[in-house]
């Protein structure tokens, strides 16, 4: 099967972030290869009508979607599989709709709180979101709308103020989250990666994570910030382990979380693979943090390291992907 990678274009100042596709890409063509398959690669671009010319050329009988972002924008992912849905390309993991509404963070939310998911409350610069309909109380975390990879997160990220506040925190963040912002009460607690991969009997938890906050995280936002994802020898990449072993006394809350990924897998009907991040607070209530349908398959990543723990090899995993395609 020829089978074509697609991916984001790399620029040439590119960030630890944006550059980390490219591994994505390799270890992929490397298990497609392996399996068998004919692998191409090409980077998307905003100029959608080469795009559809230079797929068409190609004529893949499937594509493998890495792409997280367009022309450096998170808030464009969805392009790369509404060109694939125009022109009649089939394509892993997610569809057009969900690969859009989960990649806006406030939208998505507000689609789990709908939906009874538990999550944060949260405020925008216009709007806010809580439980009792009441303002925003407390310390919350200001993140991009639209992006990912932890982009602008850090210690500085924390703002403790009343509504007022928080929206002019909110409205003063966003240039440097990709232009558009919204703030997350902050749920000081456990935080867990919950990996999903396609079966044929449908999506399958993969081994809980559990991101441990190690060493001493006194006066820092005990959070899994830019530096943690991709400064590495940095405090915060050292002082985040992820373990995969738990005692008895988690069973409930384990078989919890392994309960919201799948209802979170059906509510936005996704495909291939996913992750879904949650933090645990004192009343040891899972809140879902995020939907990713698109989680990062580089061999360092938290997806890695769950198949590892399963003790699925990667190219299986992604013949698992491209298996769900058929489905």
């Amino acid at each position: 099967m020829r089978v074509l990678i697609l991916r984001d274009e790399v620029a040439a100042d590119a960030r630890a972030d944006e550059l980390d596709v490219l591994e994505q890409a390799r270890v992929v063509r490397r298990a497609l290869e392996e399996l068998g398959h004919e692998a191409l690669e090409i980077g998307f671009s905003l100029d959608l009508d080469d795009d559809a010319a230079r797929i068409r050329a190609l004529r893949p009988d499937v594509v493998f979607n890495l792409v997280e972002s367009v022309a450096r924008s998170g808030r464009l992912i969805h392009l790369a599989p509404a060109l694939l849905d125009v022109i009649g390309v089939p394509y892993t993991g997610a569809g057009t709709e969900a690969m859009f509404v989960t990649s806006g963070k406030p939208l998505a939310k507000r689609m789990l709180r709908l939906d009874g998911v538990p999550t944060p409350d949260w405020c925008t610069a216009r709007e806010h979101f809580t439980a009792d309909g009441g303002p925003p109380r407390g310390v919350h975390i200001v993140k991009s709308a639209w992006e990912h990879g932890s982009l602008g997160l850090g210690d500085d990220s924390l703002v403790d103020a009343g509504a007022r506040d928080l929206r002019a925190a909110i409205r003063d963040a966003a240039p440097a989250l990709g232009g558009e912002a919204f703030a997350e009460a902050y749920v000081d607690g456990r935080e867990f990666n919950i990996a999903l991969l396609a079966g044929p009997r449908g999506p399958e938890v993969l081994p809980h994570a559990e991101i441990v906050f190690a060493g001493d995280w006194t006066g820092r936002a005990r959070i899994v910030g830019y530096d943690a994802k991709w400064a590495d020898g940095s405090f915060e990449a050292e002082g985040t382990p992820r373990r995969f072993d738990f005692g008895p006394d988690d069973d409930a809350l384990l078989a919890e979380l392994s309960a919201l990924s799948l209802r979170c897998w059906r509510l936005f009907d996704l495909h291939g693979h996913a992750r879904v991040d949650f933090r645990v607070g004192a009343d040891g209530r899972p809140l879902v943090l995020e939907v990713n349908c698109n989680p990062c398959l580089s061999p360092d990543a938290g997806f890695a390291a769950a198949l590892e723990r399963a003790r699925i090899p990667f190219a299986r995993a992604v013949a698992r992907v491209l298996d769900d395609v058929r489905r």
